[in-house]
């Protein structure tokens, strides 16, 4: 083995070791939430009320509760392209633009029945960008509920890895 090769190969390996503490505290959940600059913070109450009347907590937490706002706005934001961002953008004015029409009131200040309502009128209005929204988030919150913590644990029982071998089992005759 050359020394130079070596020598260059220890300094990668002590580099990344060094850094690996400070690039593993950035994944953690206050930091991922802090960073979601293409949205103000009454965006994200009134998406967590929309996701919570889409996913409501009844004997299982909510989608609110297990904040699945953050996920559809970190999704919109880091893997959808920048039509799909305006498009959140825009749908959010448009839910507290309905809600006033309907019920000179926000989105936010509604009750659950006037949430549903409003949710039930965009997914059925004649504007495709009304449909488009609430499809997005719909199934964005649907994704983000079953793919959480709680519920890939307490409800789905996921394992890590699945399939266990028995090596010694009784065979029926």
């Amino acid at each position: 083995m050359q020394r130079r090769t070596a020598l260059k190969n220890v300094a990668l390996t002590v580099g990344g070791l060094v850094s690996l503490p400070a690039w593993a505290k950035a994944w953690a959940a206050p930091n991922l939430a802090a960073d979601l600059r293409l949205f103000k913070a009454n965006q994200k109450q009134l998406l967590a009320e929309m996701v919570e009347t889409i996913i409501p907590e009844t004997t299982t937490p909510g989608a609110k509760t297990l904040q699945i706002e953050t996920f559809v706005m970190r999704m919109v934001q880091d893997c959808y392209a920048p039509a799909s961002q305006e498009l959140l953008s825009k749908g959010l004015v448009t839910v507290d633009e309905t809600t006033q029409k309907m019920y000179q009131k926000n989105f936010i200040d509604c009750d659950k029945i006037q949430r549903e309502a409003t949710l039930s009128a965009m997914s059925n209005a004649l504007d495709p960008t009304q449909v488009a929204f609430f499809g997005l988030v719909k199934n964005l919150t649907i994704q983000g509920y079953m793919n959480s913590e709680y519920v890939m644990t307490n409800l789905t029982h996921y394992e890590f890895a699945p399939a266990r071998y028995y090596g010694c089992v009784p065979i029926k005759q």
